[in-house]
C-alpha cells in the first residue's frame, strides 16, 4: 500500500494537462482586445473547453481548432469555421490569418496573450 501511496503523484503528474488548458484557461471565455498593439474593430472571442482543443467566435463565424502543444507552446490548427457572410469579414479573416500565426501564450490574471517571436500579439481579455 505504501508504494501506490508513493507512485499516485507520479502517476498523476504524468497524467497532468501541459496545455494552455492546464494552466489557466480552461472553462474561460476571452474577448479579442488588439492585434499588434491595434483595437480589433470587431467581437471576437476564444475558449479552450478542453485539453488540445480551441472553439470560439469571430466576427462573423463559429470556429474550432486543435492545440496539442505543452505551455507556453502555442499552434492553432487547423482552424475550422462555419460559412456565414457579414459585414466584418475582413476583420474576420485578419483574426484567423492572425491567429494561425500565433506560437507562444501566456495565461497572467485575466489575460491571455498569444504572440509571435517576431513580435506580433493579439491580446485578449477573460469575459
Amino acid at each position: 500500500m505504501l508504494r501506490l501511496a508513493f507512485l499516485l503523484p507520479l502517476l498523476l503528474g504524468y497524467c497532468a494537462d501541459e496545455t494552455l488548458t492546464g494552466y489557466g484557461a480552461q472553462g474561460q471565455d476571452f474577448a479579442l482586445v488588439s492585434i499588434n498593439e491595434q483595437p480589433f474593430p470587431a467581437r471576437a472571442t476564444i475558449r479552450f473547453p478542453e485539453e488540445g482543443q480551441i472553439a470560439g467566435q469571430g466576427p462573423c463565424n463559429s470556429f474550432s481548432a486543435t492545440q496539442d502543444l505543452p505551455y507556453p507552446w502555442f499552434k492553432a490548427g487547423p482552424i475550422a469555421a462555419t460559412k456565414r457572410a457579414c459585414p466584418e469579414l475582413d476583420a474576420e479573416a485578419l483574426f484567423f490569418q492572425t491567429l494561425s500565426e500565433m506560437t507562444l501564450s501566456e495565461v497572467s490574471g485575466p489575460n491571455l496573450i498569444l504572440s509571435t517571436s517576431e513580435g506580433q500579439t493579439m491580446v485578449f481579455l477573460a469575459e
